[in-house]
């Protein structure tokens, strides 16, 4: 079995941890609507996607 020959210090432990943080999602706005909406899927407030209404919403 393979067994570290050196303890991983704190600080090369936490370098290599620095990408496993929780990243907020990314947003866009609606060009019809100026809503938030997220990148590449229908709008939930107007139904617009990519200048077409794809439903209607009540």
């Amino acid at each position: 079995m393979a067994v570290p020959k050196r303890k991983t210090s704190k600080s090369k432990r936490d370098s290599r941890r620095s990408h496993d943080r929780l990243r907020e999602p990314a947003s866009s706005e609606c060009p019809q609507c100026h809503q938030p909406k997220l990148p590449h899927r229908v709008c939930r407030e107007c139904g617009y996607y990519n200048g077409r209404q794809i439903f209607e919403v009540e």
